[in-house]
C-alpha cells in the first residue's frame, strides 16, 4: 500500500490572507490533521482547548486542537487541526478531506472529487 503525499494551503479562517503551503500525508484512517504547532502559530491560528487522543501502540498523549481553511486548488472546507509537537506526523485526516469534498483513490492513491450525497425528503403518496 502506498501513501499520498498532498500539498495543502492551510489558512487561518479569521484573516484568510495569512496561510502556509504545507506537505501532509493524507490519511484516510485518521479523524484528524496535524500541523506543526510552530506553523499554525505563526498562521496565529488560536487553539479553542485540548483532546486526549490515543495512539496505536496505546500510549495517551493530549494536544491542542483548533479550526483551520484548507485548500487544494479549487477545493477548499473549514475543518479541525491538532496542533502538532515534535516527532509528531503531519497528517491530513479524512475530516478535512471530506470537508474539502475530496477521497483518496484506493487504486491510484491520488485525491479525486468525491462523490457528495444529501438526503432528500420525498413526499409519500398513500394509495
Amino acid at each position: 500500500m502506498g501513501f499520498t503525499k498532498v500539498k495543502v494551503e492551510i489558512c487561518n479562517p479569521k484573516m484568510q490572507e495569512k496561510w502556509k503551503e504545507v506537505e501532509l500525508l493524507a490519511d484516510t484512517g485518521a479523524m484528524y490533521s496535524v500541523v506543526q504547532s510552530g506553523t499554525l502559530k505563526k498562521l496565529e491560528i488560536e487553539p479553542i482547548g485540548k483532546r486526549k487522543f490515543t495512539l496505536a501502540n496505546g500510549e495517551k498523549i493530549e494536544r491542542e486542537i483548533g479550526g483551520a481553511l484548507y485548500r487544494i486548488g479549487e477545493y477548499e472546507g473549514y475543518a479541525s487541526v491538532i496542533f502538532g509537537l515534535g516527532s509528531d506526523k503531519v497528517l491530513l485526516g479524512v475530516t478535512a478531506l471530506e470537508e474539502m469534498g475530496l477521497q483518496v483513490d484506493p487504486i491510484t492513491k491520488e485525491l479525486k472529487p468525491a462523490e457528495l450525497l444529501l438526503f432528500k425528503t420525498v413526499k409519500s403518496f398513500s394509495f
